[in-house]
């Protein structure tokens, strides 16, 4: 399922099935097609398709907002995961995975490497990032941007970030028309509900704004009406780019989400071949 719309580099036939011709003279004979050829009475070959390959990039936010978590983990622990996850499982049959960080104003690439090896130095520098409190908010549409203009043929990329904000939309969907896309969106529990505890003080990690906020009742109510809407938003937004979406929370089973998703998207090639066939 993760297979490449490209050939591969090694040279020679491939193991790929593919269409059946006539013979011709110095055609390999252990590439007959018996069946054919005992229907039609003439000698027809199998062409093979040779082996393709995946090009495979990781766009993480690994902003100040992403430290926020009120549960076992924050958002940037499952984020982590997330992109161990994907990547490992890109890594295998020596497909390529590249990496854009972004944290804050700052963008870091990591070339397109094959191996565990390249998927580790990965989780590597996603642990470590760059301070970003008070620095603005994450660049994420830049590093869309930036990945966009590197992966320099079809291939997939997974974002992975809480997708504040809108300025992101426009270079998701640049970035749809050349590749197919995964949306993971890591959120908090907290992010959608707050309990009316009264008077608190609020920080924004991303610009480091304070601001003291009363919480009553009406106001938990409105937060979390304008919370929904904004989840609903975003969704919808993703869907109308072509992205998957992925779901996960700071409070959920992260890998079960991804397992499921990845069942769902078999199922569907497999019916999806069969239908083509």
């Amino acid at each position: 399922m993760l297979h490449g719309n490209h050939q591969g580099l090694t040279p020679g036939h491939g193991s790929e099935p593919g269409e059946s011709r006539q013979y011709q003279p110095g055609d390999d004979v252990r590439r007959i097609d018996w069946n054919i050829t005992a229907r039609t009475n003439e000698t027809y070959v199998r062409e093979q398709v040779a082996d393709r390959d995946l090009t495979a990039w990781l766009v993480v936010d690994a902003s100040a907002g992403m430290q926020f978590g009120t549960i076992a983990n924050d958002k940037a622990q499952t984020a982590t995961a997330a992109a161990a996850c994907i990547g490992f499982l890109t890594a295998r049959n020596q497909n390529r995975l590249g990496a854009v960080l972004v944290a804050g104003p700052t963008i870091h690439v990591m070339p397109a490497r094959s191996g565990a090896n390249q998927v580790r130095a990965v989780l590597s520098t996603l642990a470590a990032p760059p301070p970003s409190d008070g620095l603005g908010p994450a660049d994420l549409a830049g590093a869309l941007d930036r990945a966009g203009a590197i992966a320099n043929r079809r291939g997939f990329v997974a974002v992975i970030s809480d997708f504040a904000g809108d300025a992101w939309e426009p270079a998701l969907g640049r970035l749809s028309i050349r590749h197919d896309l995964l949306a993971i969106t890591v959120h908090d529990p907290r992010e959608y509900d707050v309990p009316p505890i009264g008077l608190v003080e609020v920080q924004d990690p991303a610009t480091g704004a304070v601001r003291e906020v009363r919480i009553t009742a009406k106001v938990q109510q409105r937060f979390a009406a304008a919370a929904q809407e904004q989840r609903t938003r975003r969704a919808d937004t993703l869907g109308r780019s072509g992205a998957d979406l992925i779901e996960l929370s700071t409070d959920g089973d992260w890998l079960a989400t991804i397992v499921q998703h990845t069942q769902r998207k078999r199922v569907q090639a497999v019916r999806g071949n069969g239908i083509g066939r």
